[in-house]
């Protein structure tokens, strides 16, 4: 899985952002069919949706699931998920 992390440009007539991040995922047909590329989406999204808090405010986040993501275990999405989340970490943040 491949992740990205970019800063989002501040909102002029927004003082709050009810959105601190906002998550996209990219799932495409080389993962599977339908059913399998929504199951995939599902469970990163799961994921994704735990580590919230621990994401940078006011960033976009992008995870792209390989064709991998489709048979992996739970643990291994989770281990993949965080070690990417790690490596794309804005610095300072």
């Amino acid at each position: 899985m491949t992740v990205v992390v970019t800063p989002r440009a501040p909102q002029d007539d927004s003082t709050t952002d009810p959105h601190p991040v906002r998550v996209g995922f990219v799932v495409s047909k080389q993962v599977g069919n339908s059913v399998v590329r929504s199951r995939v989406q599902r469970r990163l999204r799961h994921v994704v949706a735990e580590r919230l808090s621990e994401l940078p405010v006011g960033h976009d986040l992008v995870v792209r699931a390989h064709p991998a993501a489709a048979t992996a275990e739970w643990g291994r999405l989770v281990a993949d998920l965080d070690r990417c989340l790690q490596r794309a970490r804005p610095r300072g943040a």
